[in-house]
């Protein structure tokens, strides 16, 4: 059996589920966050416009999702083998 599965039978599956809830919640708003032209928070004026290109705090918004993205589908993995 893996380390990481062995551990989560020792820390417990309601706190992986809990950590899975919080995951998605985070990635739903980060997703939000994002925008198209004018839409979503560039619109409202929170992120500035860029002339030339991304701006760099949208592509730290968008390395930040990836990020959670890929945390939330290694805790789905995991999860799968936890709960099967």
């Amino acid at each position: 059996m893996l380390p990481l599965l062995d551990f989560a039978n020792d820390f417990g599956r309601p706190a992986f589920v809990f950590f899975h809830f919080m995951t998605a919640i985070a990635l739903v708003a980060l997703i939000l966050m994002h925008s198209g032209r004018d839409a979503g928070m560039s619109g409202m004026g929170y992120v500035p416009a860029s002339q030339g290109g991304t701006h760099i705090v949208e592509r730290n918004l968008t390395r930040l999702t990836i990020v959670v993205g890929t945390i939330f589908f290694i805790n789905t993995i995991v999860l799968y083998h936890l709960l099967k």
